[in-house]
C-alpha cells in the first residue's frame, strides 16, 4: 500500500480467528460520536445516524457503513471515527435499520444487498454542504453495500464523493456462506443467525402478515437456511441462492468510478482466499480499484504490538489512504 509500512500482526495472537475477537472483546474506546439523528427514509420509516461535527465545517467528513450486526459502539467505527477527529473531519455513521434496538415501521430489515438506506444517507451527506469532500468507508457488510452502491451509481455518485475503502469484504456471498460452515468458523455463523433469528421474531410482532414459514426461520442455524426461509422473501428475492447472486458485490466492481481502496486479509475466516484472487484479476481491469490485502489480520483484526499495547492499524491505514488526493489545510 503506497505510504504505509507492511502490517505486523501481534505475536500474541496467532491464527486468524483471535485477531477477529480480540478487538470485540478486549479493546477500551471512548465514543466519539456527540449526537444521534433520525432521518426520514423514501418507504416512510427512518434511519439513525450517528455524528460528529468538524470544528471546520469545509472539513472533510468521513461517511462509515458498519458491518453485520454492529452498532454504535463497534471499536472498528469508533475507532475510524477518532481518527476522522484527530484530522480535523466531521464523521457520520450510518447505524442499519433494527442495529439502533428499533424495529422498521415497514415490514424489512437491512441485508449485505440493501443500498437503498446507504443511498439515502450519502446523499443527504452531499447535499449538506455542496462541494465538501466526502469520503466513504465500509466495513464487512457495510463494504459489501458500499462496493454494491458504487457499481450501482457509477458515474451518477456524488461527486463529493472524493475515495472510498472497503474492509473485509464479503465480496461473494455464496461462497463466503459456504466458508463459514467449515470448522471454528461456524460459531461466528450460529452466532449471527441465532440474533438475527431473534430480529425476525420481533419484526414478525410488528409485522404478523409476513409471508413466511416461521418454522424454517426457527430451525435455521446457518446463513443459507436463515437467507432462504426469511431475508428472501421479505427482501424480494426467489430465495437464498437468488439473494446471493444478486447482492455480491464482486459483480459490481467493474462499474465503479470512485478510487476505491480494497482492503482485507487472505487469512479471512469469513471468506474463501480463492474469492481474493478473483477480485485481485477484477481491480486489475478498473484502475480505479486498489487492492491492499494483507497475508494476515483475520476479520476486521489486524492487531498489533505487545499485548499492553496493542494497536489496530485497519482504521489508521484506511484514513492514511482516504486522505490521500483530498486538499490539505
Amino acid at each position: 500500500m503506497p505510504n504505509h509500512p507492511p502490517f505486523s500482526p501481534a505475536w500474541w495472537l496467532p491464527g486468524a480467528h483471535l485477531p477477529t475477537v480480540w478487538g470485540k472483546f478486549a479493546r477500551r474506546l471512548p465514543d466519539a460520536h456527540r449526537r444521534i439523528e433520525q432521518w426520514p427514509t423514501p418507504d416512510g420509516d427512518s434511519i439513525s445516524v450517528a455524528r460528529l461535527d468538524a470544528v471546520d465545517p469545509e472539513a472533510p467528513l468521513l461517511a462509515i457503513l458498519h458491518g453485520l450486526e454492529g452498532t454504535v459502539r463497534s471499536k472498528y467505527a469508533q475507532g475510524l471515527m477518532h481518527e476522522a477527529r484527530a484530522r480535523g473531519w466531521g464523521a457520520a455513521l450510518l447505524i442499519f435499520r433494527t442495529c439502533d434496538g428499533r424495529i422498521p415501521g415497514v415490514p424489512r430489515l437491512y441485508h449485505s444487498g440493501e443500498t437503498s438506506d446507504a443511498d439515502t444517507f450519502l446523499r443527504r451527506l452531499a447535499a449538506e454542504r455542496p462541494g465538501r469532500p466526502l469520503v466513504v468507508a465500509g466495513v464487512s457488510l457495510g463494504a459489501n453495500v458500499l462496493l454494491k452502491w458504487l457499481g450501482e451509481q457509477g458515474a451518477a455518485a456524488p461527486v463529493e464523493i472524493r475515495r472510498a475503502a472497503a474492509v473485509s469484504t464479503p465480496f461473494d456471498l455464496a461462497a463466503g456462506s459456504r466458508f463459514l460452515e467449515v470448522g471454528f468458523s461456524r460459531l461466528y455463523a450460529r452466532h449471527f443467525v441465532r440474533t438475527l433469528k431473534q430480529k425476525a421474531l420481533a419484526v414478525r410482532r410488528r409485522h404478523p402478515a409476513l409471508p413466511v414459514a416461521w418454522e424454517r426461520v426457527m430451525d435455521s442455524r446457518t446463513f443459507w437456511e436463515f437467507d432462504d426461509a426469511f431475508t428472501a422473501p421479505v427482501h424480494g428475492f426467489a430465495g437464498a441462492d437468488d439473494y446471493y447472486a444478486r447482492s455480491s458485490s464482486i459483480h459490481f466492481l467493474s462499474q465503479i468510478q470512485r478510487p476505491t481502496l480494497l482492503h482485507s486479509a487472505v487469512d479471512d475466516p469469513f471468506l474463501p482466499p480463492v474469492v481474493l484472487d478473483r477480485v485481485r484479476e477484477l481491480a486489475n481491469a478498473n484502475p480505479r480499484l486498489a487492492i491492499d490485502f494483507t497475508p494476515k489480520g483475520g476479520h476486521v483484526g489486524w492487531v498489533s504490538g505487545p499485548p499492553w499495547a496493542a494497536r489496530y492499524s485497519m482504521e489508521p491505514r484506511v484514513i492514511s489512504w482516504l486522505a490521500e488526493g483530498l486538499p490539505r489545510r
